[in-house]
């Protein structure tokens, strides 16, 4: 039998959902707001201690170099890397506006481009700390000096590689996810279901991950 709900009902009253969010989607943006203080700790550790120092290495010196260019280019290719990032948040956009169109042609057709953006990425972070260590740079080993020309402490290199490093692993992770969600839409699983739920859920990570580099990329090598 049908229960009739009176007019004046409250919304906190019980028996109505305020939000009417998913379980699944909800427990993902819970994860992301945690991940986010996470974040936002290293951010705020780092600017704690950058703008306590006397004097800090330039950014436009220490990321000057271009694979195949050489040096003399700053902070192009980071903004290479941003631009990769960016776009491939677009082409995850695109798959979730798929699935809500039950379009499976183009959620694979976009899933695979954003699966290319996020390698493509990792490429560039893995040829930067490659250059960076072959030049000294690592956790505990700062071979950059200060703007004004006096040694600088370690503190530099290790909150770079901590910090591009633990965002690095979040693109991989993001990656992985994006496969699977991949393979799931090529064997029909999402069909079955009748919604592409699961791509969206991907995708709340994915621009997660997107947003937290525009952070990084503005603190850590624009500041």
């Amino acid at each position: 039998m049908a229960q009739a709900v009176p007019a004046e009902q409250k919304w906190w009253s019980g028996g109505k959902s305020p939000f009417n969010v998913e379980y699944g989607k909800l427990m993902m943006w819970y994860f992301l707001m945690s991940d986010a203080f996470t974040f936002g700790a290293f951010l705020i550790s780092y600017g704690t201690i950058r703008f306590s120092s006397n004097s800090w290495p330039d950014p436009n010196e220490v990321f000057q170099s271009f694979p195949g260019l050489g040096s003399g280019l700053p902070l192009m290719f980071v903004s290479l890397m941003t631009f990769i990032l960016i776009i491939s948040s677009v082409t995850m956009v695109l798959a979730v506006q798929a699935g809500h169109a039950m379009d499976k042609k183009a959620v694979v057709r976009n899933l695979i481009l954003t699966i290319i953006g996020g390698i493509a990425f990792l490429s560039c972070q893995a040829w930067e700390w490659t250059h960076m260590f072959h030049e000294g740079a690592w956790w505990g080993s700062n071979p950059f000096l200060n703007i004004d020309g006096t040694k600088a402490s370690t503190n530099f290199t290790n909150f770079f590689f901590t910090i591009t490093g633990f965002h690095g692993f979040h693109v991989f992770s993001g990656v992985i996810i994006n496969i699977i969600m991949l393979i799931m839409t090529l064997n029909d699983v999402f069909e079955r279901r009748g919604h592409y739920l699961m791509i969206e859920k991907a995708g709340l990570y994915w621009h997660f991950v997107d947003l937290v580099w525009v952070f990084v990329f503005t603190v850590f090598y624009l500041v």
